[in-house]
């Protein structure tokens, strides 16, 4: 029989002092490991996306985050609790990260609830539909958990600006009675030499839904000197939008009008709701060579890219719900369906007519990339029944193209060219008779 050890006795050697340190130590690696086996999620940054439509919050991190919420009434609070995460300087300053202007959270805080579990608690300023989803790294990304703050109650709000910006139109109806002799009422042909009043006559206001490329989780390209093409693209469809308004008979709507994510599906379902009559995505692209330059158009193709870095493009632009995060589940299938759908002949040809228009005027401002419109397989311009272009203005990637896109003046300039473009389409296109005011199906 071996003899026992009096002169170092371990409490771990005693087989319930073992069970009791090993059930201990067990537990503290429960908690600092996750159940695939990883570190720990440590926060690398918390970013906050407010707008009309909804506020997103993303948690970004180094492994993936378990998480599990709750909502609690009066008051309205949604509350989330992050399993593992270290409650470190990220969480910290979370309640800085809120701005007074969010139409949905009040205020955010933090703090551990347990040992293993940090609660995050949002007060709301109304009911909200939570969507909360997990992103795998994607580009500049790592982990990410996407937490998607939705009114009860959706809301458009481009049908929503269209009645507050034109309360006449809202309250009109119907488009005016054809004249008499049965012709249908024309769009005055537009010229330099034009009316001075400004009049065009038309049988209804033309919407043109401007698409500002990219924006909140998706910056879009990055330029040498480090600027965003969503901030850029955002500047000029303002601008376009201004102009738009300004003209007899037409009015813009934005698919976003601030720095926030929406779906590539999304910006077609806004220009479909609003029933516009032409939908114009704005871009500022990058490419793999820094002397990459000059302005393009391009359409929906029908049959493959008309070129090799036309392709590049096109899978580069198709990424952004990637990289902007987008709940697979949450897609309309219907209407992705209906997008897919590319026997859309009629659609792609008018398509070509505003790109050339559109394409001629770019021209006068700035080098072409390429002298002609070009085809790729954009998701954005898959509405079956809106004529669709998509505009790159420049090369954010080359630095005297980026420094130009970062010019007011030349930004001016840039809505203005895409400007006469769309009102050439028009004079020579004039949109058939409907209701003024769009309504959703």
């Amino acid at each position: 029989m071996r003899k026992k050890n009096s002169d170092a006795p371990s409490p771990i050697g005693q087989p319930a002092a073992r069970r009791h340190f090993l059930k201990a130590a067990s537990a503290t690696f429960a908690m600092l490991v996750t159940p695939l086996g990883h570190a720990a999620p440590r926060l690398m940054a918390v970013r906050i996306w407010p707008a009309e439509d909804y506020t997103r919050i993303t948690l970004e991190s180094h492994a993936e985050i378990k998480a599990s919420h709750l909502i609690v009434k009066n008051p309205e609070r949604l509350v989330i609790d992050l399993e593992g995460v270290e409650f470190d300087s990220v969480l910290k300053h979370l309640p800085d990260s809120v701005t007074g202007g969010d139409p949905y959270i009040q205020l955010i805080r933090a703090g551990r609830n347990r040992p293993g579990v940090v609660r995050v608690v949002v007060e709301l300023k109304q009911e909200i539909n939570p969507q909360i989803f997990s992103l795998q790294p994607v580009g500049a990304y790592g982990h990410r958990l996407v937490v998607d703050l939705y009114p009860t109650t959706p809301i458009d709000p481009l049908l929503a600006l269209i009645e507050k910006s034109s309360p006449t139109e809202a309250a009109a109806g119907e488009a005016p009675t054809p004249p008499r002799d049965g012709a249908e009422a024309k769009t005055a042909k537009h010229t330099e030499g034009r009316d001075p009043a400004g009049e065009r006559q038309v049988n209804r206001l033309i919407t043109v839904a401007i698409d500002p490329g990219h924006g909140g989780e998706d910056p879009g390209a990055v330029g040498r000197r480090g600027s965003y093409e969503k901030n850029v693209t955002l500047k000029i469809a303002r601008l376009l939008k201004r102009r738009i308004d300004a003209e007899p008979g037409m009015r813009g709507v934005l698919t976003r009008d601030g720095d926030y994510f929406v779906p590539l599906h999304k910006r077609v379902h806004k220009a479909r709701a609003v029933k516009a009559d032409l939908f114009l995505s704005i871009h500022a692209d990058a490419f793999v060579k820094p002397d990459a330059r000059g302005s393009s158009v391009f359409v929906l193709s029908e049959r493959g890219a008309s070129s090799a870095a036309a392709r590049w493009l096109a899978k580069r632009e198709n990424d952004a719900d990637l990289i902007g995060g987008v709940a697979i589940g949450g897609q309309d299938g219907h209407l992705a369906r209906t997008l897919l759908d590319l026997s859309q002949t009629a659609t792609i040809n008018d398509s070509m007519k505003v790109g050339k228009a559109v394409l001629a005027e770019l021209g006068g401002i700035n080098t072409l990339h390429k002298r002609d419109v070009e085809h790729a397989g954009f998701a954005v311009l898959k509405a079956p029944d809106i004529p669709s272009v998509l505009v790159e203005t420049a090369f954010i990637s080359n630095p005297e193209e980026e420094r130009r896109l970062n010019d007011h003046a030349y930004q001016d300039k840039m809505a203005n060219a895409i400007l006469k473009g769309i009102r050439r389409y028009f004079d020579d296109n004039p949109p058939l008779t409907r209701t003024r005011v769009a309504q959703l199906n």
